[in-house]
């Protein structure tokens, strides 16, 4: 069977532990990208073995960022593209899914696609359940907000911004495996990074609100950042009004570890105020 006509982007730094299994779970479509960030390890070797076109990356401290750049400057084959990170997989019945959709397609111009996470050797079937992100979509028609232009140490790729869609969204029946977090030292590590991006777009939130509507989520999410007791409130939303207990100590672990996320994002967004008025006040 020929090709699916879908242009994949995957974006990549040190990912020869992930990406074979990512390429390997989308063997069927017709184009790969694979933007790179200098790596150090066998992740642009394995790329080109698999016929995917590496492009480098280099990432000038400011907008746009690693995902942003390359919807704009790679020459995509493809009117529709799916952007996917090294540790996400697809499943088998995506490709007749994703042929459906760009070969007789609707009203929809992106979609939305749920993530499952691989933690502590097992699904968490509750747990961050369900995790829908917007990953497909028509050339020309999606792009990451700018939250913030503070440069994350660390970080040349969009954390967590919304996608702003021209058009209609859809959702894929099709799911995602997600194996992002192989280890707790990886958890930790990847969320003192976020943690830094929610400090500093809280506090540019509250000295300048969005003059845009980016949907209920963030609506939400700047609301829920006034609130009071915010790493307790994490930890029941995930481990209990999620269902998380469900998924016994690894449902807990993951829970406890977002209840640590949620605090570090209060407790560096509190750093940022006192530096904040300690240079206001020597008049920097």
């Amino acid at each position: 069977m020929s090709k699916v006509p879908v242009s994949f982007l995957i974006p990549v730094k040190n990912e020869m532990a992930n990406l074979p299994r990512c390429l390997e779970s989308i063997t069927w479509a017709d184009e790969v990208w694979v933007v790179d960030s200098q790596s150090t390890d066998d992740t642009v070797a394995l790329a080109e073995a698999a016929g995917a076109r590496v492009v480098q990356f280099r990432y000038n401290g400011s907008w746009p960022k690693k995902r942003n750049w390359a919807l704009e400057n790679l020459s995509f084959k493809n009117e529709w593209i799916f952007l996917i990170d090294a540790d996400e997989t697809l499943p088998p019945e995506a490709e007749e899914e994703l042929r459906a959709i760009v070969t007789t397609p609707g009203d929809c111009v992106a979609y939305k696609v749920d993530r499952r996470f691989w933690f502590l050797g097992q699904w968490l079937n509750h747990a961050y359940r369900p995790n829908w992100v917007l990953r497909f979509f028509r050339r020309g028609r999606a792009r990451y907000a700018q939250l913030t232009d503070a440069a994350i140490s660390h970080a040349d790729h969009e954390i967590h911004e919304p996608m702003l869609v021209d058009g209609k969204i859809g959702r894929l029946r099709s799911e995602m495996a997600h194996y992002a977090f192989p280890s707790i030292e990886s958890f930790v590590e990847k969320h003192n990074v976020y943690s830094n991006w929610e400090a500093h777009v809280t506090l540019e939130e509250e000295l300048h609100p969005p003059g845009r509507d980016f949907g209920w989520r963030q609506r939400l999410k700047r609301w829920s950042r006034h609130m009071p007791c915010r790493p307790l409130l994490r930890f029941l939303f995930v481990y209990v009004w999620q269902c998380g207990f469900l998924d016994g100590r690894a449902g807990y672990y993951f829970a406890r570890l977002h209840a640590v996320y949620e605090f570090l994002s209060v407790a560096k967004t509190y750093e940022l105020r006192v530096k904040q008025n300690e240079s206001s006040r020597l008049g920097h």
